[in-house]
């Protein structure tokens, strides 16, 4: 594992977990923004801005295959459409803090996936580190589950399929191996996903949108931080490092979200919390051990 792809799993970790919050107030009651077209409008912007820094600034070429197109594309639907537009739905009505907790069910799907397309059963440790993890994201989870509202079980069920999806779509661009840039990468990623989303915005016949002031800068913020600065590095960390280290992000994620959640609006931290996210950690640190062994670390 190379310290660069651990520096962008870092930048990954701190403002993905801020994202959550961005794409709550954006589209919450009264906000202004129906998600889909906060979605499209917000990763079209990504891709653009990407697009003039890979042409541009870093000179760099989209003269890519039509497998390459292919793939990058399809990455894309699986990644913005059914992940991030999934997400967005879903906090409509549920907090951001309870979006992140299950989005980190996110590497359990991983391992599934991976154990599946390998033929492998994971060790007995990463067993143990998803177990703990899964206890700590059950514990954190267990007010909303005790109130049985609906709107919040449904919004749980799309962010579960959202995850599988974001995993799926990650899983599949890493061991597809394109060779286009980061910054390629996501641009062409970011416009595929945002054309689908856009589509499903006008099949859904969302209201047009008339956002307020604190909802154009959670979208803008949205755009910089999570479309392009962290979308880059996590394409760069999954170059770079083993698909399970890299999707620890989404133990990490909910922590951040809670606590922005908490101080910016209101969302409460309870005994729940607190337990759930020391299992967390701790689950982080067991995929962390399990992916070092025998495993050197250089720059």
């Amino acid at each position: 594992m190379r310290l660069s792809g651990l520096f962008h799993l870092g930048v990954v970790y701190l403002l993905w977990g801020s994202t959550y919050l961005g794409i709550r107030i954006a589209v919450q009651e009264g906000s202004g923004f129906p998600p889909m077209i906060m979605s499209a409008t917000r990763v079209f912007a990504g891709s653009l801005i990407l697009y003039a820094l890979a042409r541009i600034v870093k000179k760099q070429s989209f003269n890519l295959t039509k497998k390459e197109w292919t793939i990058l594309a399809v990455s894309g639907l699986a990644l913005w459409w059914g992940g991030n537009g999934l997400v967005a739905i879903a906090e409509v009505t549920v907090p951001s803090g309870y979006a992140a907790l299950i989005i980190a069910c996110t590497p359990i799907w991983v391992a599934i996936i991976e154990s599946v397309l390998d033929k492998k059963r994971p060790s007995f440790l990463l067993v143990l580190s998803l177990l703990i993890g899964v206890t700590g994201i059950a514990v954190l989870n267990w007010p909303a589950i005790q109130s049985g509202h609906m709107d919040d079980l449904f919004g749980g069920f799309l962010l579960i399929v959202a995850g599988l999806s974001w995993g799926a779509g990650s899983i599949y661009q890493k061991r597809m191996d394109v060779q286009s840039s980061p910054e390629v990468s996501s641009a062409v990623q970011q416009f595929s996903g945002g054309i689908a989303l856009l589509i499903t915005s006008f099949v859904l016949q969302e209201p047009s949108m008339n956002p307020a002031p604190s909802a154009w800068w959670a979208w803008g913020y949205l755009i910089v931080f999570g479309s392009v600065i962290a979308f880059t590095s996590f394409v760069k960390a999954l170059k770079l490092l083993p698909p399970n280290i890299v999707f620890t992000y989404a133990y990490v994620n909910p922590i951040v979200a809670v606590l922005l959640g908490f101080f910016i609006l209101g969302e409460p931290i309870t005994q729940w919390t607190l337990a759930g996210a020391g299992l967390v950690i701790l689950g982080v640190l067991g995929v962390f051990k399990e992916q070092k062994n025998g495993i050197l670390l250089s720059d």
